[in-house]
């Protein structure tokens, strides 16, 4: 009698791309509000910090604070790039959860999306400082706290709209 364990070893699975995209859009709204609100609460500063910062990507060190106040086009630079990167970092976890089987249960795909935003804070937070210093500021246990969040949400909403996609789609409807 042969055991057969369903390991996550590779396969020549592919990602569902609409999931994975849009989770990762997903996953980038709730982070940023999240974000948002705990850079008041827990620092005291103002919401409109990490907004400032990441506009600063696409709009120059201009924008930085201070002061940090609400500015529409500061708030739409921010949301273009963090909203493009959540998409592009999706379709990333996606391409990492699939072809592993990593997709298989909510809690894998939710620890695997997890290890995948502590691997996003580190690449950010040490690595893209070089290009973008003043991120380096925002070194810590939040960021990192809200990153881990991030990627654990974008797992779960990958599967949770894979998921969907799957009773939803042609097939499904003609086997029933």
């Amino acid at each position: 009698m042969e055991l057969h364990l369903d390991t996550h070893h590779f396969t020549h699975r592919k990602p569902d791309w609409a999931a994975a995209a849009t989770a990762g859009f997903a996953a980038c709204a709730f982070f940023s509000a999240v974000e948002m609100l705990a850079v008041l609460l827990v620092t005291g500063q103002s919401p409109w910090i990490p907004s400032r910062m990441v506009a600063a990507i696409l709009l120059g060190t201009g924008v930085l604070p201070p002061p940090a106040t609400f500015d529409v086009t500061v708030v739409a630079a921010a949301l273009a790039v963090h909203f493009a990167l959540g998409v592009g970092l999706g379709l990333i976890l996606g391409a990492i959860v699939a072809p592993f089987r990593l997709d298989s249960d909510v809690a894998t795909v939710s620890i695997a999306g997890a290890v995948f935003g502590l691997a996003v804070y580190l690449f950010n937070f040490y690595v893209m400082t070089d290009v973008f210093p003043w991120f380096a500021a925002s070194r810590g246990w939040l960021m990192l706290a809200g990153h881990l969040v991030f990627g654990a949400f974008a797992g779960y909403m990958y599967w949770l709209l894979a998921q969907l996609d799957v009773q939803t789609s042609p097939q499904a409807f003609a086997r029933r």
